[in-house]
């Protein structure tokens, strides 16, 4: 939930609307998984366009090194990948409804305060954020333990 929506996601929940907001939550990490798939053929564009340069400082840089590359190269071009998939199936499941719903409803409790969110880009954000989490732990365990090098490239490339 947008950390400025909690206010609301509090208030809803104190009045009942718990479950609606765990589905509307549900439906947003549903639209970001289905955006992930999009980011493969961007990473490989990435690992083409890599220069010696990128490799030694990868090779030589901390544990998510290759993750801020891939980060630092690809960010753009994934938002703008990610965004048209995030919003389709946002529309698909009914997230913008139950956004606008949720926000109708705190709207009617006495006190409270709502705000407006842009949920497609917030939503594609966090997608975003997990997508370069995820594979920063990956790099972590591939940079620290050995098995987790399966394959003869990525043995060559993090093993001694």
């Amino acid at each position: 939930m947008p950390n400025s929506l909690r206010p609301v996601e509090k208030g809803l929940r104190a009045v009942g609307y718990g479950p609606k907001v765990d589905g509307f939550v549900l439906s947003m990490n549903r639209a970001a998984e289905a955006a992930a798939p999009g980011a493969r053929k961007i990473f490989s564009d990435a690992i083409l366009a890599m220069t010696f340069d990128d490799a030694r400082k990868i090779l030589s840089g901390g544990d998510t090194a290759a993750t801020e590359y891939f980060k630092n190269k690809t960010s753009t071009q994934l938002t703008a990948a990610f965004r048209p998939v995030v919003e389709k199936t946002m529309n698909e499941n009914g997230v913008t409804q139950q956004y606008n719903a949720l926000l109708g409803q705190a709207q009617s409790i006495p006190f409270m305060q709502s705000s407006s969110v842009d949920i497609t880009q917030y939503v594609v954000s966090k997608a975003l954020d997990g997508l370069f989490y995820t594979l920063g732990q990956e790099e972590k365990k591939i940079r620290k333990d050995p098995v987790a090098r399966t394959t003869s490239l990525l043995q060559e490339v993090f093993g001694k």
